[in-house]
């Protein structure tokens, strides 16, 4: 696993979200600084902590002009449910065939319980307006996850 760090340019993409419309990453920096999540499973307990905490800092986010995307390799149907249950107010985009947590090297080998498996590690990226990495954020709880952005956004 070869992850992108602060400096590298972005790969850009365009993905469906939980609406199954297109969404690209080149249209979200038009409008500002881009959060791109990675979680590996939608409607699971850490992952629905992080999502919530995200969802209940979007008017921070807002005020600070970064647009919040999570990504995972749920179907879109998947990631429907999950936004809805949650109310989220973020997109939740679907990659499958995890084409572009490969390409932020986010895709790799993980073990659980004594398995070994290839999945997402749950890495984010915040990518400023030209489209550069900024900020990697690898190590956090998924239940501080949303503090810890905020807190580099305010602080730096």
């Amino acid at each position: 696993m070869n992850t992108l760090q602060a400096g590298d340019k972005a790969p850009l993409f365009t993905l469906h979200d939980q609406h199954d419309k297109p969404v690209s990453l080149t249209d979200c920096l038009s409008q500002g600084q881009v959060l791109v999540y990675f979680y590996p499973k939608a409607a699971t307990p850490g992952c629905t902590v992080q999502a919530c905490g995200l969802r209940d800092s979007k008017a921070r986010l807002d005020e600070l002009h970064v647009t919040v995307l999570g990504i995972s390799p749920d179907p879109v149907a998947k990631l429907a449910r999950f936004s809805d249950k949650q109310a989220l107010n973020f997109p939740l985009l679907s990659d499958e065939d995890h084409a572009i947590a490969t390409a932020f090297g986010v895709w790799g080998e993980k073990k659980f319980m004594g398995k070994i498996y290839d999945g997402i590690h749950r890495i984010s990226f915040l990518i400023g307006q030209d489209g550069v990495i900024t900020q990697v954020f690898d190590k956090f709880k998924t239940k501080d996850h949303h503090q810890v952005v905020l807190d580099y956004l305010t602080l730096s």
